[in-house]
């Protein structure tokens, strides 16, 4: 039997979906809402999966530090032909559109990985885009 816990985290972002056939083509950003869940088949000595500040210094501040306040544009999106970094235009060269469906996918299978200690798992990530709008991404676990 796996255990989860989720925390969410807030920022701010930019982006543009590159082929929308919409107005979501164009540059504009959102208040992301990003809810992590993790997993574990077994509990610490404490009793738990993962302390919740732990969530907080490996998953909320890489969004934190990667993504917030920043503008993502795909690495493949011509656009990021005329765009620079520096201090006051934050763009971020991603490797998939970032709607929230891929940025979810990301988080979950590239970053968690990377970031959680051993014996959890980011099982799950939902990213609310609008209050009324979000998406959820999950591995079988």
């Amino acid at each position: 039997m796996t255990m989860t816990v989720t925390r969410y985290h807030d920022i701010s972002a930019g982006h543009r979906v590159f082929g929308h056939e919409s107005k979501c083509k164009n540059m504009h950003g959102h208040n992301y809402r990003i809810h992590f869940t993790i997993g574990a088949n077994s509990l610490d000595s404490v009793g738990r999966v993962l302390d919740f500040s732990a969530i907080k210094e490996h998953l909320c501040m890489w969004v934190e530090n990667e993504w917030d306040h920043k503008f993502l544009l795909w690495d493949q999106d011509p656009l990021l032909a005329f765009s620079k970094y520096d201090e006051e235009n934050s763009f971020v060269a991603v490797p998939f559109n970032p709607t929230a469906e891929n940025m979810a996918k990301y988080l979950v299978e590239v970053v968690g990985p990377q970031v959680l200690p051993a014996g959890t798992q980011l099982v799950e990530v939902t990213i609310e885009e609008t209050m009324k709008c979000r998406v959820a991404y999950t591995i079988a676990v």
